[in-house]
């Protein structure tokens, strides 16, 4: 997910720079969702890892 994240990012880049702003906008905005679905999934497995997995390994 944060790889099509980052391939997005460039996408609205590029377009952005050769004058495509509407290209460039829905690209951006796709990437922004993607990125904070994928900040939302680590937070989600580094909690669990801290909790509950953890306590599975002992």
């Amino acid at each position: 997910m944060l790889k099509w994240a980052v391939i997005l990012a460039i996408v609205a880049l590029v377009a952005g720079a050769l004058g495509f702003t509407g290209i460039a906008g829905a690209a951006a905005g796709i990437a922004k969702i993607l990125f904070f679905l994928f900040l939302i999934g680590f937070i989600v497995v580094a909690v669990l890892g801290v909790t509950v997995f953890k306590s599975v390994t002992k």
